[in-house]
């Protein structure tokens, strides 16, 4: 059986990024795979790739314990319009299924926008295949791929 995690393996060795890959079982939700990983939620990065009026993406990396605020995004972007797309137009834009995005080794490199609360920490993501999760030093990954990093969360309503 062929390496589900290679082509993202190959994606960061070429930008120079260090990253643990760590297979798991398939979790239902976030919080599951935070809680078969021992880590919090807060721990888990959310790779939301976003679609602008124009057709283009870009990738919001979000804090697992918080939502996006569209207000902020679009205020960064200096856009009016921004949205989720539906599974297929994202699983087209990247090239990965939904609860596997991640930038790295993306089918287009698209903008990168990650919440200021991420930053100085190592975090977990998607791994572009069901059953792993990632792990990157956040700083190395927003410097890698040139992200802006501002305000773009907020607290998940309850």
């Amino acid at each position: 059986m062929t390496d589900p995690t290679a082509h993202v393996r190959a994606a960061a060795s070429a930008r120079g990024l260090t990253v643990e890959l760590r297979e798991r079982p398939v979790a239902n939700s976030l919080a599951e795979a935070a809680g078969l990983l021992g880590l919090r939620p807060a721990d888990i990065v959310k790779t939301l790739v976003v679609k602008r009026h124009d057709d283009t993406y870009l990738f919001a990396l979000i804090p697992g314990d918080r939502a996006i605020s569209w207000p902020k995004l679009r205020a960064v972007v200096g856009v009016n319009k921004l949205r989720l797309p539906d599974p297929e137009r994202a699983r087209e834009a990247t090239g990965y299924e939904r609860g596997t995005i991640t930038p790295i080794g993306s089918s287009t490199d698209w903008p990168v926008f990650a919440d200021e609360q991420i930053v100085g920490r190592r975090v977990a993501m998607g791994a572009g295949a069901h059953g792993y999760s990632l792990f990157v030093e956040a700083d190395d990954l927003i410097a890698a791929y040139g992200a802006t990093v501002a305000d773009i969360s907020q607290p998940v309503s309850t």
